[in-house]
């Protein structure tokens, strides 16, 4: 069984559920009940227990529940190899989160070091024809699963290249202003360049290893024109040599903020974004289940998986390989669906929850 899972969450005023609580064992969790009736809200609940904005990117203040506007808290008993951790997060009437493990205040970054957790939401299937944000996201989600330093270290280098861009935008040309900011940038970007690639690294050759019927995916990280050399000491000439260009802009043109994740096909050599539908949802279960299973060699035990209306999407046969893969992984995965059908071939592997919504009040019942 999994050696990382929740056997308990509570949930108050934290959007529609104005209080729900459950104890849990570590196979799957199969979630079902009708469309708007709060089955993604418990899976953004969860998602808040690692660093980061949740599966939606929301702020505090839109995640209470209306209209009371009180503010909301979750806290879970998360046991990692035989140890149970307790977590706590709330937001007091729109205030900045707060987080708690084992009753001492830590800052989102440290959930890192408990929780590891990776999800699949619906608003990542067009990830390969949107904007280079989306998958960068995704990369660094999937690097920071295998580095929780990742995240801290992307805060410094966002924080010393706002500094840039406001002395770019004033004009200022004196080198002595740029120095120690550029050498934090080149230090901090090269450390986020390495550990991009060591997980995708580590991606693909635990896509290489596995035996799934779902397609692998080579992934490549690209760069614009003028940053070939991502070492630190490459970045520190770039951005130097670059200032004229910036400053022109107005905004730092070259470094790991700019990257683009890429990927392909591999069986069939076709470009992901020239992809079908169904195949470019094929790869992202593909990339997720590789990521869980490298974690797992990592650090013993897979982590938690959200899959957001996963199963809607994918064939019957398919979904069996899914939950196939999950159970002999041995992850406690989230799953939603609005038919209970759709777990079917999970059976006894899995615990069910049904959700239901009256007057904009979720209620989650537990199923025996």
């Amino acid at each position: 069984m999994s050696g990382l899972y929740l056997s308990h969450l509570f949930l108050s005023h934290f959007r529609s559920h104005k209080r729900a609580e459950i104890s849990l064992g570590p196979e799957p969790i199969a979630i079902f009940g009708p469309n708007g009736a709060g089955k993604t809200n418990i899976l953004e609940a969860v998602s808040l227990l690692s660093p980061g904005r949740g599966l939606r990117r929301s702020s505090a203040q839109e995640m209470t529940r209306r209209p009371e506007a009180l503010g909301w808290k979750l806290s879970a008993h998360l046991t990692v190899a035989a140890q149970t951790h307790e977590l706590e997060i709330w937001s007091e009437a729109g205030a900045p989160r707060q987080t708690r493990i084992d009753g001492k205040s830590v800052s989102q970054i440290g959930l890192g070091r408990v929780a590891r957790i990776l999800w699949l939401i619906p608003a990542m299937d067009r990830l390969w024809i949107e904007g280079a944000e989306g998958r960068r996201r995704f990369l660094d989600r999937m690097t920071l699963s295998f580095d929780p330093a990742h995240a801290e270290t992307s805060l410094l280098y966002e924080k010393a290249m706002r500094e840039r861009n406001r002395l770019l935008k004033e004009g200022v040309r004196d080198p002595v202003w740029y120095r120690v900011i550029e050498a934090q940038m080149a230090q901090a970007g090269a450390a986020i360049h390495h550990s991009r690639m060591q997980a995708l690294a580590r991606v693909a050759a635990a896509q290489a290893a596995a035996q799934t019927a779902f397609p692998s995916a080579l992934l490549t990280l690209e760069h614009p024109e003028g940053c070939d050399d991502l070492t630190e000491a490459g970045l520190l000439t770039a951005l130097t040599d670059g200032r004229a260009r910036d400053m022109a802009a107005g905004r730092c043109l070259i470094g790991p903020h700019r990257a683009d994740l890429q990927g392909v096909f591999a069986a069939k050599g076709v470009a992901a974004r020239d992809c079908s539908t169904g195949e470019q949802k094929a790869l992202l279960v593909s990339l997720i289940l590789a990521n869980a299973r490298a974690l797992a060699e990592d650090i013993g035990a897979p982590p938690l998986l959200l899959l957001d209306e996963v199963a809607a999407h994918l064939d019957a046969d398919r979904r069996a390989a899914l939950y196939a893969e999950i159970t002999a992984l041995g992850a406690q995965a989230w799953m939603t669906g609005t038919d209970a059908a759709l777990f079917d071939s999970l059976g006894a592997r899995a615990q069910y929850l049904t959700v239901t919504e009256t007057g904009g009040l979720s209620k989650l019942e537990q199923l025996s």
